[in-house]
This record gives C-alpha cells, structure tokens and sequence, in this order.
C-alpha cells in the first residue's frame, strides 16, 4: 500500500490498523481553492504531527470545509519530496508509553507551496491565497530564528539587509516573506487577519509582530511601502498577532517505526535528508500528550480550535502557560539533557532518564530551583505538569528523541529557559540567587559543549545554531587539561544580556558558572565527576 489518495480505499489499511480520514479529501481541497481559511508556514513535523491533525479533527466532526495550506521558507525539499510525492498526506504514528503504536493518516493538508518568490508558479499561488478575504489565519512553526532579524550585535543579517534594500517583490528571509504576502491582502482591500505564532518560545507573537512591523518600517524608509500598510500592520483590530503555548515532542523518525511500517505493507516510508539537512520521512512519530493554548484575537474569525482540544484564552493565561512550560517545567530540563547528553554519548533523551546523576540534575532544575518561582496559569497544575515530565514524558523509552536535536539553536534558547528564573531570583526578596546550583551548572555545562569535544575528549559534533561560529570564536584557546586557559574568555559570554536575557556578571553568578566550567574542563573523565559532585 502507497500514501496516496487513490489508496484510501484499499482494505489493507484496516487489516494494518491505519485510520483514515473521516471526510472527502477532494471536497475539502476544493473547498479550500475556492475559500482558504488558513495557510501555515513551517511544513515539518510539529506541523504534520500535531497542528494538522487539529484541522483533521474539525473536518472530522464537520466542524470545518476547507483544509490547511502548508508553506515552507526555508526548506523546499520537503514540499518537494514530502508532501507532493504522497498527495500532502502524512502517516502518524502515535507512541505509546507501553510501545504500542497508533497510526492514522492525516489529510488535512489542502495543498504544499514553497514560499519562494524566485519560484513565480508557487509564489503566485501564495499572493492569490493572501488576496482572498475568506483567509482567516496564517500560522508558523519554524523554530525562533526564524523570526530573528539580526545579530548578537543587533546588526541586520546580510539576508535582512538585501530584503530591506531589495523591497517585497525580492524577498527571502521568513519575515520579509510574510510582509510582502500581507502587503498583497492590504492592496487587495485590506481584510483583517490573525497572523499566528506557534512556535516554542516566549512572547512568541511579539516576537513575530515586531519583525514583520520592522521589515515593513524599513522598507517604508526606503520608499517600498506606504505609511498607511506600516498602520494597518499595527492595528491589532485589523491585523492580530496572538501568542501562543505549544507543546509536543516530535523526534526525528524512529528506524523502529519505519519497520513497522513496512512489516504490514505501507511502502516507501523512508526517511530523507534534504539539501537543507532536514531529516524527514512521509510518516511522523510523536508522543501522545499534546497542548495548545491560544490566545483568542481573531478579527476575521476562525476554526473552531477549542473543539479539537485547543486551549482558546486571552494573553495573560497564554503568558502564564507558556512561562510555567519554558521557564521551569519541561524546557529547561530538556536543555540540560540535551548538552550533558552529548558531552557524555547519550544517543536519546530517555536513555539519559536512567542515569542517577542526569535525573537528579533536572530534577533539582524543576523541582527545587523552577518551583518556588513558577507562574500558574490556573488551566493547568504545574506540579501535574512537570510530574507528567519528570515521570512519564521523558522517561518514555519508545519516544526516540536525542540529546542532539534538542541542543539545536541553544544560544536561543537559553535566555528564557534559564535567564527568567534567573531574574525571578534576583528581583525576590526571599530568594538568594547564590543558591542556585543546578540551573548554573547547566550553562556550564553549554559552555563545555560549546568546545566540540565530549567528555572522553574525542572530537563531538556540535549541533547548528546561529550563534555557534560566534560563540567559538570568544572561546578560542580554551583547551581540555588546562582550566587556566578559560581565563578572561568567559565573562565577555556571561555579561552578554542577549544571550541570557540578564548580565550574569552582574547578576553575582559568573564566578560560579567559571568555577564549574574549570571543573568540567580539568580532562577526560571531567564531565562525569563535576555532575556527580553537585548532584550527589
């Protein structure tokens, strides 16, 4: 059996344990040409695996006509070999605590475009979309640098440079992309528009109004725009940017479950990489727990997203949520796995739940230094919440998740996972930020990984990030053996509020961090014995 639509009514995908779609695929892809609801940028596996089937669950229940539009900015291939080969239909693989496995076929997808100005066919297609008045939302997955404009030294990128210089018809970079798509719908008439963030970080719509208004503000000083698009991106009664809270771990595909796959006759499941070194397959393997809290600010409607399980609310409760989730309850304890993992051989996030010393660490992370300044949203119980985490979500062997993945874009990260606890202890007049131990030797910890050498001191590939280049050039002469040779390297890091969201020479805790990277750097066998001193 082949993913694709002339398939759907081959038995085989019962005897196999596969759901299918409850709704006519081709009505709701003709619906959605004649009147698009929602176009999402960022087609890769949180979107496949979670936001899609929130669409698919609507459609379900007759809830919604028309389906998803997905686009991607950054990575063609996946459009290309992902989502046209298989008619933008995804296999989902539920995992199962007990390795029980769900499956279903999402087809919820309307359609897949490369969000490619150079790619006339596609991106007409896309301009066509943004000029209809019927579109109600545009939606993004595409990690936080996607919305970043510029450099440590708040510079432009070269990217952002040539857009802004370049104007909305020579566009590249996300950001630019999407204010020339919303200077299409303002020309054809100006109809209101949510533009939705669902990205996993904080104050995620800020973060996307703010680049989008100051592309626009560019290109307005340059003659491209009017002052009057500038406006009408500026007023939230027209054009919306709501924040959101998402949370769902989608790994990379799991060789386990392409077995299966295969063992019961569903063909050419196999992973890719793509030019852009995505690791991608026509199915995605997700864990079962899955949250999505929205803040309600849609002036030209919506789906009805509470109905699939979606937390809609205003932004306070969205805040609260997402500050509770990334600042003490899941993002933080994810972070520290991710980069003692790698220095110590760890292949995946539940293998690392089974070391004493790896456990005690996020533990001591959530429980004694996040709790006592965690935000309760009063939706969800962060003491629920982070037991969920602690116990079951990350321990769960059959969710394949690497320590690798995770420590991706770090330098993005690390502002809000661990500075906001930070500042919490700082500002408190009954916490003394000199207690905090675990949350200290996690930034130590990065800055060790930062040296691409694990702790049995072999070379170790360090994931992509933005910042990396940067980062390892401040570190330069830095070598394993020799803690003396950090002498003077670290505080340029640690003072730099954009990289921790505060100055951590001046927050007092920069001496404690140096002391411990001098510890983890003292030689092979360094890493282990640091961990196990403080978390004994």
């Amino acid at each position: 059996m082949k993913l694709c639509k002339a398939s759907l009514n081959d038995a085989g995908w019962k005897q196999a344990g596969v759901k299918l779609p409850g709704f006519d695929v081709d009505k709701m892809a003709a619906k959605t040409e004649e009147s698009p609801v929602w176009v999402h940028f960022g087609a890769g596996n949180i979107f496949r695996g979670f936001i899609a089937v929130l669409q698919q669950r609507l459609l379900e229940q007759g809830l919604a006509e028309s389906g998803i539009i997905a686009s991607d900015t950054f990575d063609y291939d996946i459009i290309d070999k992902i989502y046209t080969p298989f008619d933008n239909m995804t296999m989902m693989v539920s995992l199962n605590p007990d390795g029980s496995m769900d499956r279903e076929i999402v087809a919820s997808v309307a359609k897949g475009v490369k969000a490619n100005m150079e790619d006339e066919g596609e991106f007409e297609y896309l301009k066509k979309v943004f000029r209809n008045p019927s579109l109600q939302m545009l939606s993004f997955t595409i990690t936080e640098k996607g919305y970043a404009l510029a450099n440590l030294q708040g510079e432009f990128l070269p990217v952002v440079k040539a857009d802004i210089e370049a104007g909305p018809k020579k566009s590249h970079h996300a950001m630019s992309i999407v204010a020339a798509l919303l200077l299409e719908r303002f020309e054809a008439g100006a109809a209101p528009i949510a533009v939705v963030s669902m990205d996993n970080c904080s104050h995620n719509g800020e973060k996307l109004k703010s680049s989008v208004v100051t592309v626009a503000e560019e290109w307005l000083k340059k003659g491209h725009v009017s002052k009057e698009f500038v406006a009408w991106l500026e007023d939230e009664t027209k054009v919306s940017f709501p924040w959101s809270m998402i949370d769902k771990i989608t790994p990379r595909p799991a060789e386990v479950v392409e077995k299966a796959l295969a063992a019961d006759g569903i063909e050419d499941m196999a992973p890719i990489i793509t030019s852009r070194n995505t690791y991608i397959a026509p199915f995605v393997n997700a864990e079962v727990p899955q949250y999505l809290v929205v803040e309600d600010r849609f002036p030209n409607g919506r789906p009805a997203l509470e109905k699939a399980g979606v937390y809609m609310t205003d932004r306070d409760t969205v805040n609260m949520t997402e500050r509770m989730k990334v600042t003490t309850c899941l993002n933080p304890l994810h972070t520290a796995l991710a980069v003692y993992g790698c220095l110590l051989g760890y292949n995946s996030i539940a293998s690392e739940m089974t070391d004493e010393d790896l456990k005690k660490l996020v533990e001591t992370i959530g429980y004694k230094e996040g709790m006592p300044v965690v935000t309760d949203p009063g939706i969800l119980s962060p003491m629920d919440f982070i037991h969920e985490v602690i116990d079951r979500r990350l321990p769960n062997p059959f969710i394949p998740d690497m320590p690798q993945r995770i420590a991706t874009d770090t330098s993005q990260k690390i502002p809000i996972r661990f500075g906001e606890t930070i500042k919490s202890y700082v500002a408190s007049n009954e916490l003394n930020v000199q207690d905090l131990t675990a949350i200290p030797l996690a930034i130590a910890g990065w800055l060790r990984y930062l040296m691409a050498v694990d702790d049995e001191g072999k070379e170790m590939a360090v994931s992509s990030d933005p910042m990396l280049e940067e980062l390892q050039k401040q570190m330069e002469g830095i070598s394993l053996g020799n803690p003396d040779s950090c002498e003077g390297k670290l505080a340029p890091i640690l003072s730099n509020p954009v990289l921790f969201g505060l100055n951590l020479v001046e927050a007092g805790l920069s001496e404690k961090i140096e002391g411990m990277f001098r510890q983890l750097i003292a030689g092979p066998g360094a890493v282990r014995e640091t961990l196990h001193g403080y978390m004994k």
